[in-house]
């Protein structure tokens, strides 16, 4: 096992065994492919010549080059083929039964020195190791789709594996320029474990009719800068597979966030599993593309335009970063704004915090110091809500307690004219209750913008069941002015963004507290593997462990499911003051500025 990987076969040349091959073979690896389908043979052979090809084209390689990697692999339907290899990968369809057979056909074929890998991203690797004849040969190497792109290979260890076994392929992930990630064996692995969960969350949330398949995705993308929807991501991953893994990891945890949504049952059934069959949760121009094209459930893109009332002036009130930001978006959209705090000099440095903001905007290039001028001239800071009087739109940015902004909401009955649009920015809270502390619920409507407002381009619009739909179309039209992208949800906690974001992270916690992972390669396999922005516990201490906690407790409260109470890891950081990076410390530590 201490041997090098120089001849290597892979079991399976569907999309991610013809990627795992075009890496090793351009990493100078003998490769031998082995699929029983002579077409997926050919396909592959014909995904190399065009990869490389492209390669040659962009003077990565040369010529010569590319045909040495192309004479380095060759296709075989049969396992036979494997008998010399040093390293097996079998990526076959994501059954036991059909691993088993592999796995029991090669123990009568390869070397004894061989080590035997298994692709699956959810089968346990302790029982296909225990079927085998040697299982301490056995591991698993998860590699990421699309693999020539994708930096995390998970390197899965069983109770059974020889550690020399695993040294060997971690060694050789990174000769293929991979970072890999050691685990123990467990349904998902991380970055499937943690992502499969969101995953079915959103299906479910779908399934609910909650919101629209295109704006639970433009909200994941727009809320959290991920490069793809959560059901646009299992149309790519496939359905099928997306419910074999949910199987697999609910058989294990019982945690019902890992239970399928059933509407994922019933697509798999009908044969509509994503992209490959042309259409899953969205319809594609053929199977296999990856153009959506306009199906039945499509929005019309002019829904409720011109349904709105006029707005003109705007009031914001509150005095923090948020209410500075959403005054900001407002003024620089030409909209007149009222920046209400509870002193004048609170108001006044709020309005001196907008103009450092567009200082540093003119100094980028981003705007002229004439348009600077014209936005701050339409701010008027103000010391009493009072001067929100005459505003069309009141947008409430006040701390997020319930108590604080229902006595605001209050108050804006009172001052505010009739017909004017109460809006809450909470993240939160219920927007009914709000509402409630007014004569003109149907006036009140959930703006949930979010932090940093001028460059954050979502907007959840939050439409209780006494909101207007005069208001609803007001709002929509607004923020639609001001360059933000609206996404339609109902009033339960969390929206769309925290109610997928927050048990993941939750999630994240709890895989730490469980000892199976580092914050580090956690935060490693979902950037890595997930493409992320962030890692959830780099993200965690940048939003407040206190907030993120808070968030958790709604949602626990609201939807009563034991895999949403917070992690206790969580509660004991908050009890001990280590907040974020805004104390110093959280799940790590800061320097202090």
């Amino acid at each position: 096992m201490d041997t090098p990987l120089s001849t290597i076969a892979v079991v399976g040349l569907g999309t991610m065994g013809a990627g795992i091959a075009d890496v090793l073979a351009r990493a100078g690896r003998e490769v031998i492919g082995i699929d029983i389908s002579d077409t997926a043979a050919a396909q592959a052979v014909a995904a190399l010549e065009a990869s490389t090809a492209r390669a040659v084209a962009r003077e990565r390689i040369t010529e010569e080059e590319r045909q040495d990697v192309l004479a380095r692999f060759r296709t075989y339907s049969g396992l036979q083929a494997a008998a010399e290899a040093d390293l097996v990968i079998e990526v076959v369809p994501e059954s036991y039964e059909a691993k088993q057979e592999v796995f029991r056909a090669l123990d009568g074929i390869v070397r004894p020195d061989a080590i035997l890998a298994t692709g699956t991203n959810a089968l346990s690797v302790t029982r296909l190791a225990a079927d085998s004849a040697h299982p301490e040969r056995v591991l698993g190497l998860h590699f990421f789709a699309p693999v020539q792109a994708m930096k995390l290979v998970e390197v899965v260890s069983s109770v059974l594996t020889d550690p020399r076994a695993v040294e060997t392929v971690t060694r050789l992930a990174q000769d293929l320029g991979k970072e890999p990630v050691a685990v123990g064996d467990r349904a998902g692995f991380i970055a499937d474990g943690l992502l499969f969960g969101y995953l079915n969350q959103a299906a479910a949330m779908y399934e609910a009719k909650y919101a629209s398949r295109e704006d639970i995705d433009a909200a994941m993308k727009l809320g959290c800068g991920l490069p793809m929807g959560p059901l646009a991501l299992l149309d790519l991953i496939g359905v099928d597979t997306a419910r074999t893994v949910l199987e697999a990891m609910y058989a294990a945890s019982h945690d019902r966030l890992h239970a399928p949504a059933p509407i994922l049952k019933q697509l798999s059934e009908a044969g509509l599993t994503g992209r490959k069959a042309g259409r899953g949760f969205y319809t594609y121009a053929a199977p296999g593309s990856g153009e959506v094209v306009r199906d039945a459930l499509t929005p019309l893109t002019s829904a409720g335009a011109g349904a709105g009332r006029a707005v003109s002036s705007v009031g914001v009130a509150g005095s923090g970063t948020m209410a500075s930001g959403i005054a900001e978006v407002f003024a620089k959209a030409g909209y007149a704004v009222v920046l209400a705090a509870r002193s004048q000099e609170k108001a006044d440095t709020a309005k001196a915090r907008i103009a450092t903001s567009l200082a540093r905007s003119v100094a980028k290039g981003r705007m002229t110091a004439e348009a600077r001028d014209t936005t701050l001239a339409l701010i008027t800071p103000a010391g009493s809500l009072d001067a929100f009087a005459e505003v069309d739109l009141a947008v409430e940015a006040v701390a997020e307690d319930l108590t604080v902004k229902q006595e605001l909401f209050a108050r804006l009955d009172k001052i505010c004219k009739p017909g004017a649009v109460l809006a809450t920015t909470t993240s939160s809270l219920p927007v009914i209750a709000c509402a409630r502390a007014t004569t003109r619920p149907q006036d009140v409507v959930g703006m949930h913008f979010f932090n940093p407002a001028p460059a954050m381009k979502l907007v959840e619009i939050v439409r209780t069941v006494l909101t207007g739909d005069e208001v609803h179309a007001t709002v929509r039209e607004v923020t639609a002015r001001i360059r933000k992208h609206p996404v339609d949800c109902g009033d339960r906690a969390g929206f769309i963004v925290n109610a997928l974001l927050f048990p993941y992270l939750n999630n994240a916690i709890k895989m730490v507290e469980e000892h199976y992972a580092t914050l580090d390669d956690i935060d490693a396999a979902m950037k890595l593997g997930g493409g992320y922005p962030m890692g959830p516990f780099e993200l965690l201490d940048v939003v407040g462990l206190d907030v993120s906690l808070a968030i958790e407790r709604v949602l626990h409260r609201e939807f009563r499911d034991p895999g949403l109470a917070p992690a206790p890891l969580l509660e004991h950081l908050v009890a001990a003051g280590c907040l974020g990076r805004k104390t110093g410390r959280g799940f790590r530590e800061y320097a202090r500025r």
